[in-house]
Parts: structure tokens; C-alpha cells; sequence
């Protein structure tokens, strides 16, 4: 995958991230929502292929971006196809850390080291690239004024922006009402888009374990130890650039300062 074309993950994040501050809006959600991005940019490429509310793998071949690679080898050993709401709410969390990672070494963000009560240390992010920032939200808000419908890609960016809660970092207060309705509104044009802003929606929502626990509570009737519970997006508290380690276990990545 040449590097001319940004990826739906590379954007969603730049869409995040604050030039005032250095920070990543909805940091708790960010890291769902970049997940379901793989996923669409995976399927934009022909790697998969939704079935259903699941993803099948239809070409292992990898794409060349190494996280996207990542991802799909992962998908490839499920061997069956997984249910997004499951793969998005699983041990792959931390993704933003490497996307903000992987914006810096391509030279799209630059890291600021700093200290957080003349203690702790702590690491922002600016945007090195205005002018693709721009135009990345100058793509949203066409859609959004114009009401035609999008491409592909920008109605997934859109459905995603969403879904993780980005709205109200990008159109605030009573004044961007209308436009974060449009904006929600985007999910329609572009199925894939749609599937994955639903599972990450679910897995904030707590959704992604409900089969599992009717599905147990039918295999065992009468007295017992109850159904597992499905771990759901995490809530941890990003506190201002304190690094966090993830608790999980295969696939996960240390958190730093970001947020």
C-alpha cells in the first residue's frame, strides 16, 4: 500500500488530536475506534470482507503498512470469521500509542516531552502537517454542508469520528448541534463504515458480551457459577501524561502520555 494515501486510522487520529493542547480527544474510545478503522481500511484493500456482522479474511497477501499487516495476521489465525464487535473490543487495544508513534516517524506529528506537576513525565503531540489536518476536516465538513453523499473513505472516517465520540470535540456547543446530527448521519453511505462504528459503539455500550452470556445461560440452566463475563472497552482513567501499561495480554501496547 503506497504511502501517497493516508490511511482511515492515520486520519481518524490526526482528527483527534488537539493543536492547542497536544492531547487526543476521547482518548478511552480512541483506541476502539482505531481498530475499527483497520478493519475498513483492510477491507478498502480487499483483504476482508464482511459476513454478516463478522469479518472473514479473503486475501492474506499483506497490504505493507506493518500495523495493517498486523492486524490481518491476526485476523488469519483466527481461522473462521470473528464477530467485530469481539475482535474491536479485544486484546488489541493501545493502538493509539502506535499510530502516534507511527504519525512521528513518517514526520505527520512530532512529540514534546514535558513533565506533568514538575514530576511525572509526560509526551504531547503536534501536528507537523497542518495543511493535511486541514484538508482531512475540510473533507468532513463538505460532507457535512453540502449533503451529498461521500466517498468511501471520508463516510467511514465520519462513521467512526462519531462513533468514538468526536463530534462534540469538532463541532462543540448548542452552535455545531446540526452538524454532529449530520455527522452521525454519514454512517449510511458506506456499509463497512456503518458495521464497525456500530460494534464500537457496542462495546462501549457493553453489547459485545450479551450473546455470550444468553448463549451460556442456555447451556446451563439451574444453579451454577453464572456466565463469564466478556471484558468490555476499558475505562481507565487517562490521567494527563502518566504512562499506563495495558493489562492485556497478546497484542497490547504500553500506553504513554497520550491522550
Amino acid at each position: 500500500m503506497g504511502r501517497s494515501r493516508r490511511t482511515i486510522p492515520e486520519e481518524l487520529l490526526l482528527l483527534a488530536l488537539d493543536p492547542t493542547t497536544g492531547t487526543t480527544a476521547q482518548p478511552q474510545s480512541l483506541d476502539l475506534g482505531l481498530a475499527g478503522a483497520q478493519l475498513v481500511e483492510l477491507a478498502l484493500a480487499g483483504r476482508i470482507a464482511p459476513d454478516g456482522d463478522r469479518i472473514a479474511v479473503v486475501m492474506p497477501r499483506p497490504t505493507g503498512d506493518p500495523t495493517l499487516d498486523s492486524a490481518l495476521e491476526l485476523l488469519r489465525r483466527r481461522g473462521s470469521p470473528v464477530r467485530a464487535v469481539h475482535w474491536i473490543g479485544g486484546p488489541r487495544l493501545g493502538l493509539r500509542q502506535t499510530y502516534l508513534s507511527h504519525l512521528e516517524r513518517c514526520g505527520m506529528v512530532h512529540a514534546v516531552a514535558g513533565q506533568m506537576c514538575g514530576v511525572l513525565p509526560t509526551t504531547r503531540y503536534q501536528a507537523t502537517e497542518t495543511a493535511i489536518s486541514r484538508e482531512i476536516r475540510a473533507r468532513l465538513d463538505n460532507a457535512i454542508r453540502t449533503g451529498v453523499p461521500p466517498d468511501p473513505r471520508t463516510a467511514a472516517l465520519a462513521a467512526l469520528a462519531h462513533a468514538v465520540g468526536l463530534g462534540k470535540h469538532l463541532y462543540p456547543g448548542n452552535e455545531g448541534r446540526s452538524s454532529r446530527s449530520r455527522l452521525r448521519d454519514l454512517i449510511r453511505h458506506d456499509p463497512m463504515g456503518g458495521l464497525v462504528a456500530h460494534a464500537v459503539m457496542d462495546v462501549q455500550n457493553g453489547a459485545a458480551a450479551q450473546p455470550r452470556r444468553a448463549q451460556a445461560a442456555g447451556a446451563a440452566p439451574g444453579p451454577g457459577p453464572g456466565p463469564v463475563r466478556q471484558p468490555a472497552a476499558r475505562a481507565t482513567a487517562d490521567a494527563a501524561g502518566v504512562p499506563l501499561q495495558s493489562r492485556h495480554g497478546h497484542g497490547s501496547m504500553a500506553r504513554v502520555g497520550a491522550r
